[in-house]
């Protein structure tokens, strides 16, 4: 009699995990766990449901394999990547061993990462195989977006590392359910994770660290790496996933917060905002007074002629540098008291954590990344060994810790979209805050033409700028030229589609002092949000509509307690021809490598230049927001 897939896993299981794989009528599912065992060879396997019960019994496993270890604070544990000096470590996404698997003659446009697809497999199949052995396999199911949803998708995900699945069951919704409710209809992403050779409880052959995305069957395999941005398949994995996903149906997958914003008389609005690491994301969704729904990614969809958006996810996976009392004093505070929270690659000294920024001294030892640390350690290449690693120390833990959480966080009908914002690292160009003249402008010359410059954050030399559309450019999927004419096609049809902003919170003076205070900000947003309702009034710029001095002047009283000059609004707002020229030519140079570029798209920075060389000519390099309050036109 020929075997079926569960004769095949049936011996590797207990009874309790061969009851819940069968309650599941999904031939695609059983066959992905057979397969999968009978390559990576694991000593066991266990299939988890959504109960309390199987979360303990992964979060036990970490610790007592050690992936993990227990810190001081009840529920807080910590994970160390592998680290062997500056040259060697998982301690970030790979990007160069990132590819997506295509078959021949199939391409995604320059500077995506592809191989061909039959290479991909041959290569993964010897990496994988007997991967798991002497280890117990873990079956997992989660849901990305909330469940029983248009916006829900269902995903398994099988790995051999507890740490893996305990920060899933943290940041995502359970999903054995959604399973059980869909049957054999349903259509999933699946995720396959091996941690691979240990030494240590981490990778030992992280030059066979690969991350691996089979389009054509919504796979992801990764290996050898345990560092969760690479081997947390739901995390940017899935995304990629996702964007492919929506590209097919007509909804966009966003790498975006999701936070309402509170105005005048109990109302509330509801943005989205895409910025790049280490330009006030986190801290933007996250601000004092104001309700969090996300943090990270967002799904929008169109429903009844308005666009609506969910958080992704349920929990937060956090870079931790520079959380601290004041400029994050919800995040520290759940940081600070006893819960389940996971932290990585910190310093532990006395069972405590630290990391660098959070507002008070460091011990001068303690255990860190590298092992047992203490003040002026260096690695093998002579670089000082910090003592949380720098710009890639994080936290895992659940949104319903958070106080700021609004109730509408598993809404399986999203909130309404009124606000779209996008932002970046901009040291000399761009104002705090302006408002696109309408969806086509603010797609193409905010979020189609974000740039950043590169941080400690990022690999690579510091204050580069990096040409980054929509935050996303790092995840696609498709080709560019059809991701952003998704976008323009997405404001269609809907009679009142969000209003873009693009805000810049970095901008800095001749001497390189920054024009903005950290919690300006929180005005900005305020000014965003009494836009979207008429409140307040714009001064018409050539690249969009710029605040009123009175309305600053205003909302900085009543937001942050302060006065705010005319000299303040002068530097900040005035126009910096030159750098915007400068910067539309750096833009349109990269839209046009990519091929079939809408003309839309070139017909709208043309305009942008047209306008901004008129305003040259009158006036000079230099445009003042009071000139241009004066003149009335753009």
């Amino acid at each position: 009699m020929k075997k079926t897939y569960l004769d095949i896993v049936a011996p590797l299981m207990n009874k309790a995990s061969l009851d819940k794989l069968q309650a599941l009528d999904s031939p695609l599912l059983h066959a992905f766990i057979a397969n999968t065992a009978d390559h990576c060879r694991p000593e066991r396997i266990l299939v988890c449901d959504d109960s309390a019960e199987d979360r303990e019994v992964i979060r036990h496993l970490a610790l007592q394999q050690g992936e993990e270890s227990p810190l001081a604070r009840p529920g807080h544990t910590v994970h160390f990547d592998a680290f062997k000096d500056c040259r060697q470590h998982d301690q970030a996404r790979d990007k160069a061993n990132t590819r997506y698997l295509l078959a021949q003659g199939q391409s995604l446009g320059s500077g995506i990462g592809v191989m061909d697809r039959n290479q991909g497999l041959d290569e993964l199949r010897d990496l994988l195989a007997g991967s798991m052995t002497g280890k117990t396999m873990l079956v997992r199911f989660f849901c990305l977006g909330p469940t029983q949803s248009d916006f829900s998708i269902p995903c398994v995900q099988i790995t051999d590392s507890a740490y893996v699945a305990h920060s899933e069951d943290l940041l995502y919704r359970p999903g054995y359910g959604e399973f059980q409710r869909l049957g054999s209809s349903s259509r999933f992403f699946r995720l396959l994770h091996s941690a691979g050779r240990l030494e240590q409880n981490v990778c030992a052959d992280l030059v066979g660290r690969r991350l691996y995305i089979d389009l054509e069957e919504d796979l992801v395999y990764c290996v050898n790496t345990q560092y969760a941005g690479n081997s947390v398949g739901l995390k940017k994995p899935a995304l990629r996933l996702a964007i492919r996903k929506a590209d097919q149906e007509g909804w966009l997958a966003e790498h975006m917060f999701v936070m309402g914003v509170h105005g005048p008389k109990g109302r509330k609005t509801w943005f989205a905002g895409a910025y790049p690491s280490a330009c006030g994301k986190t801290s933007t969704a996250m601000l004092p007074g104001e309700s969090l729904l996300g943090d990270d990614l967002a799904y929008l969809r169109k429903c009844n002629g308005e666009i609506r958006a969910v958080n992704v996810e349920c929990g937060i996976f956090g870079i931790i540098e520079n959380v601290n009392p004041v400029d994050d004093p919800e995040l520290f505070r759940v940081l600070r008291e006893a819960r389940e929270a996971i932290f990585s690659n910190v310093l532990v000294d006395d069972g405590q954590p630290y990391w660098l920024g959070m507002g008070q001294p460091l011990p001068n030892s303690g255990v860190n990344y590298a092992g047992t640390w203490c003040e002026g350690k260096t690695d093998s290449c002579g670089q000082i060994i910090a003592p949380s690693y720098r710009g890639n120390a994080r936290f895992a833990l659940r949104l319903d810790e958070l106080r700021n959480l609004d109730a509408r966080v598993d809404d399986p009908k999203g909130v309404p979209l009124s606000g779209i914002i996008y932002g970046g690292r901009d040291g000399e160009t761009a104002a705090p805050v302006l408002e696109s003249f309408d969806w086509a402008h603010g797609v193409v010359t905010m979020g189609a033409s974000l740039e950043s410059e590169t941080t400690a954050a990022s690999m690579g030399t510091q204050g580069v700028r990096a040409f980054n559309p929509m935050a996303n450019l790092d995840f696609l999927s498709i080709p560019l030229a059809q991701y952003i004419r998704n976008h323009l096609d997405f404001g269609l049809w809907i009679s009142h589609p969000p209003r873009i902003f693009a805000t810049n919170y970095w901008l800095r003076d001749g001497n390189g002092a920054f024009l903005n205070a950290k919690h300006d900000k929180a005005v900005w947003i305020k000014w965003m949000e009494r836009r979207i309702h008429g409140d307040v009034g714009a001064v018409l710029g050539p690249t969009g509509l710029l605040p009123c001095y009175d309305d600053l002047r205003e909302l900085f009283r009543e937001v942050l307690d302060r006065s705010y000059a005319k000299e303040d609004y002068q530097r900040q707002f005035s126009l910096r021809i030159p750098q915007e020229l400068a910067r539309i030519d750096r833009v349109e140079a990269c839209l046009r490598q990519a091929p079939g570029m809408p003309a839309a798209v070139f017909d709208l920075l043309a305009g942008q230049r047209r306008r901004l060389r008129r305003w040259q000519q009158r006036v000079g390099d230099l445009v003042s927001p009071f000139d241009l309050e004066k003149a009335g036109a753009g």
